[in-house]
């Protein structure tokens, strides 16, 4: 994708002062930022910038610039796509249906996020995506203090001019070394109508266990008043392919914190899989899935397979340096 189609004239007319003032303080930080592509630089640029706006909220990426004599910089063309269901939540913890209820983590919870942190420390992370319930924020806040870049993830509020006023960061150095984090309730887990609240082995004897495990585990049977697996990943998938999937295409490297229904619609698409293979996916709480994308394509390069099982990432050679580079520069 041409720089150009990453931050169009009709994508750039919402919040053009935030977008100007980050530009200016990635400027001032030294760093390189919409730079062409043939322009020669003394310094080698690990990700350039690009903006992508979506209704209401700018994302703004960052760049990471490492000294002249630094090895070679990951490859423009290759981008790194880390998903998180997010850590134990009160309710898991109680095995009450939870489904839009806004409920946050355990201590457990808490834990999971942070070594799910330290299992991506040395991956790229240049914007977050999470859904607008509080559990899949403190996933991802909680994992990037673990990160080795030291980079401050800070959610933007733009949903109007007060928000994004009084939101303002006024140092231009404390702007450069933050990480935009955008909230969507597209994101959000599905919404499980009138079982959210209820405790799911009381609910089986209520209803019967096969109908619940109907509710639960079929593809496109919602329980009441709520919505189906297929009602989810139709938000959830749009939502990656209209927002996500362009900052991809911008050689931009993506953490998205979400939940085990929202994600496993995602995974979906990437992976192809068929309603069948879909509903049969389990996903552990707090356990990192990395994707590469290239070529208009998504590679899966590792998943551990449960919370004890750390698993070895297989890193792209881009990747390699990238995590080479990062070591280097933090000893």
């Amino acid at each position: 994708m041409a720089l150009g189609t990453c931050f169009s004239s009709k994508n750039f007319t919402l919040n053009a002062r935030h977008i100007l003032r980050r530009k200016e303080a990635l400027q001032a930080n030294g760093n390189v930022l919409f730079a062409p592509a043939h322009e020669q630089v003394n310094k080698t640029v690990l990700r350039s910038n690009h903006v992508h706006v979506h209704p209401g909220i700018v994302a703004i990426h960052q760049s990471t610039v490492f000294d002249k004599n630094s090895q070679k910089s990951l490859g423009s063309s290759e981008s790194a796509l880390i998903l998180i269901r997010h850590g134990e939540s009160l309710w898991n913890q109680k095995n009450l249906f939870t489904g839009c209820v806004d409920v946050p983590l355990t201590k457990e919870g808490v834990e999971e996020a942070i070594e799910a942190g330290k299992r991506i420390s040395n991956l790229p992370v240049d914007i977050i995506f999470t859904s607008a319930l509080i559990r899949a924020q403190m996933t991802a806040m909680l994992a990037m203090t673990q990160h080795l870049r030291k980079k401050v993830p800070v959610i933007l509020h733009n949903e109007d001019e007060r928000a994004e006023s009084w939101s303002k960061i006024f140092s231009t150095v404390t702007e450069s070394q933050t990480i935009p984090v955008i909230t969507a309730w597209e994101l959000n887990e599905r919404m499980y109508g009138e079982l959210q609240g209820l405790n799911k082995e009381e609910t089986a004897e209520k209803f019967g266990k096969q109908k619940v495990l109907e509710w639960r585990r079929s593809y496109d049977i919602p329980p009441p008043n709520g919505e189906s697996l297929a009602m989810c990943a139709e938000r959830s998938v749009a939502y990656f392919k209209n927002q996500v999937e362009p900052v991809l295409n911008c050689g931009q490297n993506v953490l998205i914190a979400a939940h085990g229904n929202s994600l496993r619609a995602i995974i979906m698409y990437l992976d192809k899989l068929t309603p069948q293979e879909v509903i049969d996916l389990e996903l552990s709480t707090g356990i990192p899935m990395l994707y590469v994308f290239k070529e208009g394509k998504f590679v899966r390069r590792g998943s551990p397979i449960g919370p004890d099982t750390i698993g070895v990432y297989a890193f792209t050679p881009d990747l390699a340096v990238y995590r080479e580079q990062l070591e280097n520069m933090i000893q």
